[in-house]
């Protein structure tokens, strides 16, 4: 009698294990939102963890440094600038100090986190963003260009915003008929894929308004879908069957008429939360009320997806935030880490590749998105697309300080014409409506003698020399600052002048396609 030996699927991901951080290296007491919102409720980055809280008469979520834990007092200051429950936070990924978050006061605020976390509650945003007239529950940072969001409200509208200036660029109103479930952009920003309490999968051109690609009943169950864009271009969907099974499936956005893959997992009632790594091709599954976190890895072989492992635990999970790669620790081949909340508690758990070598592991650390965007946001307005800029994590990664940065400042500002004018205020206020335009040109200071006279006193008066050097002085700082003011004016017009040239080449393009589409070329 002969055995023969099945074939071992090859990846360096099949030994990854999951692994909860002591009880001592937790966040205890803290009061974690009782919203039903099927959301992670958590967001992390490598500088802070955030996390959406109970709170009385408002919404407020808390920030608190990546590497805090132990009990946190009730007295903590908190974001708490919403009039309704907070539904959404994310963070912005070119800044790691810029959150956003939304609420059922139907409004997105962005605010500015000082590094060391917050000594007061903040109440002021420095962005309000209102243009839903219901609730908004969904946040999308761009993934290349600087200082622009996507968001969902549950009166069925995506909205795209530039945060630099608060200008509501695009507006999708008509591309879904009922509640959005979920929104994702691809890897470089140039269309998104959303899911619907229709049961329909979209792929849309936000800049366009069009919906390029529909699957009707992408699951047939009545349970919500969740969707993330992979960065090959596929799209990786969690859904409920027909008999209300949890599903995952994968699809190719070529042809959506039959997913590549589906895989039945149990019949749990927990929405799957998706949490896909692109370095990696990772792909981790966290169910609301669940005790466990599923993995699989994504390749081209089939079955493409492929099952990993589980993480369990005794205790069920209210959501989970997913740190990004930067924030990993390298030293200990620790390949992602999710924070799960509990009733009152943040627990960390880690997922880690098995090395006996001490020495940085190249192969499972590829370069990733670094906080460098690709693009400003006029230049994706304008058309342009552009992959992430990568970093690499070799010898650990450090987070800049925020001094160092100036995310929400998306074009160059005309500044204010008066020299000693007090500078604008950074209130929400001051950033949607204020404009150099509004600005008031200081009255002149009256005088009963003329220029010649004056010229005359100054001949005749001697001046000490301590007098003229202060007075050059002066002379010499406002020439800097002309100086400045005519930079930033020119650094506009170029701005201006690019917008104008892509917007001119993008009608061009529009009106070749419509004249072909006449002559029935198309």
């Amino acid at each position: 009698m002969s055995f023969r030996r099945g074939v071992v699927r090859q990846s360096k991901f099949r030994h990854v294990f999951a692994q909860a951080w002591k009880a001592e290296h937790c966040l205890d007491d803290v009061r974690v939102t009782r919203v039903t919102w099927e959301a992670p409720l958590c967001a992390a980055n490598p500088k802070f963890i955030a996390v959406i809280v109970e709170a009385g008469g408002g919404g407020a979520f808390l920030v608190l440094p990546l590497n805090k834990s132990g009990r946190i007092d009730q007295n903590t200051p908190t974001v708490c600038g919403h009039a309704a429950p907070v539904l959404d936070v994310q963070w912005c990924p070119h800044d790691d100090n810029v959150i956003a978050s939304a609420s059922e006061d139907c409004t997105v605020k962005v605010w500015q986190i000082p590094d060391g976390g917050l000594k007061a509650p903040m109440t002021e945003a420095v962005v309000t963003l209102e243009a839903h007239s219901k609730r908004v529950g969904i946040l999308a940072w761009h993934p290349t260009a600087l200082n622009i969001l996507m968001t969902a409200g549950c009166d069925n509208m995506l909205c795209i915003w530039d945060v630099g200036t608060g200008e509501l660029v695009y507006q999708l109103s008509d591309a879904h008929p009922d509640l959005i479930y979920s929104v994702c952009w691809n890897r470089e920003g140039s269309v998104v894929c959303t899911t619907c309490k229709d049961k329909a999968l979209r792929v849309i051109d936000p800049r366009r308004g069009t919906v390029l690609k529909v699957k009707e009943k992408a699951h047939e169950g009545t349970r919500p879908m969740r969707a993330v864009f992979l960065s090959d271009g596929k799209i990786l969907t969690t859904g409920f069957s027909r008999m209300s099974e949890r599903q995952l499936a994968l699809w190719d956005t070529r042809d959506l008429s039959e997913p590549m893959a589906v895989q039945e997992m149990d019949t749990s009632n927990g929405v799957l939360l998706p949490f896909y790594d692109p370095d990696t091709s990772m792909v981790y599954l966290c169910g609301k009320g669940d005790c466990t976190i599923r993995y699989f890895e994504v390749t081209d072989e089939s079955p493409y997806v492929h099952f990993i492992s589980l993480y369990s635990s005794k205790e069920p999970q209210r959501g989970a935030g997913f740190l990004c790669k930067r924030g990993v620790d390298v030293n200990k081949c620790e390949i992602a880490r999710f924070f799960k909340l509990h009733e009152r508690k943040v627990e960390p758990i880690s997922m880690t590749v098995p090395r006996k070598s001490d020495l940085f592991q190249g192969d499972l650390y590829p370069d990733t998105a670094g906080l460098e965007p690709s693009l400003l946001a006029e230049d994706w307005i304008a058309g342009q697309d552009a992959p992430p800029l990568l970093i690499s994590l070799s010898g650990g990664y450090v987070a800049p300080s925020s001094k160092q940065r100036d995310t929400l400042r998306g074009r160059p500002k005309l500044p204010l014409q008066s020299t000693n004018s007090a500078p604008p205020s950074t209130t929400a206020a001051s950033t949607t409506s204020a404009s150099p335009s509004s600005a008031t040109p200081p009255a002149a200071a009256p005088s009963s003698a003329t220029p010649v006279a004056r010229e005359m006193e100054v001949v005749e008066t001697p001046v000490p020399a301590k007098v003229v050097q202060e007075t050059e002085g002066v002379t010499v700082d406002r020439e800097r600052k002309e100086e400045d003011i005519l930079s930033d004016v020119l650094a506009e017009v170029r701005a201006l002048k690019a917008v104008v040239l892509a917007q001119g080449r993008r009608i061009d393009m529009l009106e070749r396609q419509l004249t072909r589409i006449e002559d029935g070329d198309v």
